[in-house]
């Protein structure tokens, strides 16, 4: 079966040159020139991977990536965006409304084919290849879940994005070491693409977010400045005074909300 592709996109030029190249590739491609034909196109035929432009008419990407991203029909079709607003805030917008890539017009036709690829791997390997002995899936009281893209963390199931089950993934193969951003990107992103280190800091906040007990103190997934990421999980006698700090949190957060 061909793998489907979403191109949402409202420049009829870029279309019929995405679609033309993408359907030479062997891809099926489904067209929509703006953002509520997108999402109906996405619901009816759920594609392995959506190309969203930002600049729409009707309904906006950003708009329509958050509503792609809260419908459980579509919450975990990689969405790679496409727009010609290429500066850091708006690549962290981007980020923060649910997309898993971004690529700036212009790009290379070659360059987005890796990038589809890149993420058709990350979703195609929901097993983590789960016969690998090496492999960690659970550490203290942090449990990876890979069928349902979730972490079991002290007790308590925590849904995460793709990059973000990747991201926590990543660390815990090196659980206590200092990962690099360069060996983040590659391994996590599946491509070595230039030195993007507001890429990772956002999944990194939006990880923090979910599994610390104060994100801006982070305890767990710590920053060596100047080298990278690690991540340090309570053991012993440290994890049930962890445990207490993380639930006192949320019900704090409840509370207050």
């Amino acid at each position: 079966m061909k793998t489907t592709i979403l191109l949402i996109e409202d420049d009829r030029d870029m279309r019929d040159l995405v679609s033309g190249h993408l359907e030479h590739s062997g891809f099926d491609v489904l067209k929509a020139d703006d953002g509520i034909k997108g999402q109906a196109l996405a619901l009816q035929y759920s594609p392995d991977v959506i190309l969203l432009d930002l600049m729409l008419p009707n309904v906006d990407g950003l708009t329509l990536c958050q509503r792609l991203r809260r419908d459980e029909r579509t919450s975990a079709i990689p969405i790679l965006m496409i727009t010609a607003l290429g500066g850091l805030k708006d690549k962290v917008t981007g980020f923060n409304s649910g997309a898993d890539d971004y690529i700036t017009k212009p790009f290379d036709l070659e360059e987005l084919h890796v990038r589809i690829k890149a993420l058709l791997r990350r979703t195609n390997r929901a097993s983590l290849n789960s016969s690998n002995q090496q492999e960690i899936l659970n550490y203290g009281p942090l449990t990876l879940v890979p069928e349902r893209f979730e972490v079991i963390w002290f007790d308590s199931p925590v849904r995460l994005t793709h990059l973000e089950f990747e991201l926590i993934h990543c660390l815990l193969q090196r659980h206590g070491q200092t990962v690099s951003p360069a060996l983040i990107l590659k391994e996590v992103w599946g491509y070595e693409p230039d030195d993007d280190i507001e890429t990772i800091r956002v999944h990194v906040r939006h990880l923090r977010t979910k599994l610390e007990p104060d994100p801006r103190k982070p305890k767990f997934i710590k920053t060596v400045y100047g080298a990278g990421y690690c991540l340090e999980l309570p053991k012993g006698e440290q994890v049930e005074l962890a445990k207490k700090e993380f639930i006192d949190s949320r019900e704090s957060n409840l509370i207050n909300t």
